[in-house]
């Protein structure tokens, strides 16, 4: 019996974040990028969120090796997790390998795993695989694709891309890598969904450039400019800028300072040395003459934007003629808290620039005629939309049907779902079991749903704690105490106290279970006192003494 490949998305399919895709064969195990994903907003004290990669656990003698596309957090964020429980040797390109150097430094697990160079370019083996990363420009330099040949048959994994012809690196993407996947033959294209909903296609990263043209000639004042702290392109365009129109460089933000110096040793990032200030020493300076870069476009509660637009920034404060440009578009979910941040930043008098009033950002996914360009390019028996909320997925499908290929060939899944193929079908299978892993600070998958569930009814409802003196023999001995918070006001509390102490004793009186049962009990009857009376379910929690 001929064996077959398995693939099996562990992050990335369903949502937009936390990327993690394992590929399967025998023994043999690669897995391509391992990301993070925001929280949502009903996430409450949720960092961030990695991949659920207990499929791994007991099989971390078979993976031979971790691929990595690029070094946007959605591709490398869960990296330091991953590799404390599966040390498999990491392969990624010169920038891309910088970027995971700094995280897993900082996480303490650098000397863990080995970190190898790969270029566009190469052809190396993994086991039974051949591995050729081709280029794709994307919004951050040095991001590749990967073209696997494996004893089934050539699979090409697109990573995020799009075909930008005038990237501001100067190195579009791989057109002629890819013709020349198409005429050996490709077995499985894995693309990216991210824009599915996008008609036409995506602009290039030029667009950018002239916007900051236009910006840093007509300002008058000082010019803050957030991105995310991997974006290296980005960082440059600002360079570029600041050094044309006479400004000095501050850099603020722990993670883009890292990255700053990581991407300027190793050729990436060409700043002169007189251009780059601290920022001390920019808040003393002429507003004319400052530059400011910054992280926390996320609308992240302790990233740079949202400690600015609260006036809780150490060393910087907004004032009156100030430029603020938000150059990254609002992950989804993340759009209140964002625009939340812009108003703050208008009220305390700043220019506001964004994504939908100016050209300060731009999307470095495939928008529809992209993918279809991919697709033709590439021409797979079989097609698997990844990296997307799951209607990004099904539109991608449906594009890949208009182009013939059948529909029984596209397989649109979620994460954990395995797909089986060999050289001529496929076979989608029951999907495993798995979830969020939510971080919170050093904590790692401690948290889970019902301490989530408990922080919403927390927020939405306050609590109310009972404290009911009871004997052995389950008799109420003395009056309940009751004490409240983010329930009702103090006033209102103390109204509700009296009929409170009047339900418990009754529910005492009446119960007739056993002790041990009879703060749940409590608990049913105070919630259904107070529902009744206020129209609002706290958290209720009763200790019976």
């Amino acid at each position: 019996m001929t064996s077959k490949l398995r693939i099996i998305p562990i992050g990335g399919l369903g949502e937009i974040g936390k990327n993690m895709m394992v590929i399967e064969y025998e023994d043999d195990i690669l897995i391509i990028d391992a990301g993070i994903m925001f929280p949502e907003n009903d996430m409450l004290g949720v960092d961030t969120i990695i991949p659920d990669y207990n499929y791994l656990l007991d099989k971390t003698d078979k993976v031979r090796a971790i691929l990595v596309t690029h070094g946007h957090e959605d591709h490398v964020g869960a990296l330091p997790h991953l590799v404390k429980d599966v040390p498999a040797p990491i392969y990624a390109t010169k920038l891309t390998a910088g970027l995971i150097e700094v995280k897993l430094q900082r996480a303490g697990v650098l000397g863990d795993v080995a970190l190898n160079l790969i270029e566009a370019g190469d052809v190396f083996d993994i086991g039974p695989f051949t591995i050729e990363p081709f280029h794709v420009a994307h919004s951050i330099p040095d991001c590749v694709g990967f073209g696997i040949t494996t004893p089934v048959g050539l699979i090409v994994f697109t990573g995020d891309y799009k075909f930008d012809h005038t990237p501001v690196d100067g190195w579009p993407p791989d057109f002629a890598k890819l013709a020349e996947f198409s005429e050996r033959g490709v077995l499985c294209l894995l693309a990216d969904s991210t824009n599915a909903d996008r008609a036409g296609w995506t602009r290039s990263e030029m667009v950018i450039t002239e916007a900051f043209d236009k910006l840093f000639r007509e300002a008058k004042g000082r010019i803050i400019i957030g991105t995310f702290a991997s974006l290296i392109s980005r960082i440059q365009q600002v360079v570029d800028m600041s050094q044309k129109y006479g400004r000095k460089l501050a850099i603020t933000g722990r993670s883009m300072r890292d990255n700053t110096k990581m991407a300027r040793r190793l050729g990436y990032l060409d700043i002169p040395d007189d251009m780059l200030v601290d920022l001390h020493q920019a808040v003393n300076m002429p507003d004319h003459q400052v530059a400011i870069m910054a992280t926390g476009t996320q609308g992240e509660p302790m990233a740079v934007m949202s400690r600015l637009s609260r006036s809780r920034h150490r060393s910087l404060s907004i004032k009156k003629g100030d430029t603020v440009v938000f150059s990254a578009h609002p992950i989804p979910g993340n759009e209140e808290m964002v625009y939340r941040v812009i108003n703050l930043l208008l009220q305390r008098g700043a220019e506001v620039l964004y994504e939908r009033i100016a050209d300060v950002h731009v999307s470095g996914h495939a928008s529809q005629e992209e993918m279809k360009l991919m697709i033709n390019l590439v021409r797979p028996q079989f097609l698997i939309p990844v990296h997307g909320e799951l209607r990004h997925l099904k539109l991608h499908g449906k594009l890949g049907q208009q182009l013939g290929i059948p529909a029984d060939n596209i397989a649109v899944v979620e994460n954990g779902t395995p797909i089986e193929l060999d050289g001529h079908s496929m076979k989608i299978l029951p999907r495993l079991r798995g979830g969020y892993v939510f971080v919170e600070g050093s904590s790692v998958g401690e948290v889970g749903w019902d301490v989530l569930r408990d922080r919403e009814r927390l927020a939405q409802g306050g609590v109310f704690f009972a404290v009911v003196p009871v004997n052995n023999n389950g008799d109420l001995v003395g009056t309940p105490e009751f004490v409240t918070s983010g329930f009702v006001a103090r006033e209102e509390a103390n109204e509700l106290e009296e009929g409170a102490q009047e339900r418990v004793a009754q529910t005492v009186r009446s119960f007739t279970g056993s002790r041990d049962q009879l703060h749940k009990e409590i608990e049913k009857s105070l919630e259904r006192y107070l529902y009744d009376e206020t129209g609002r379910r706290p958290l209720i929690h009763v200790v019976a003494k």
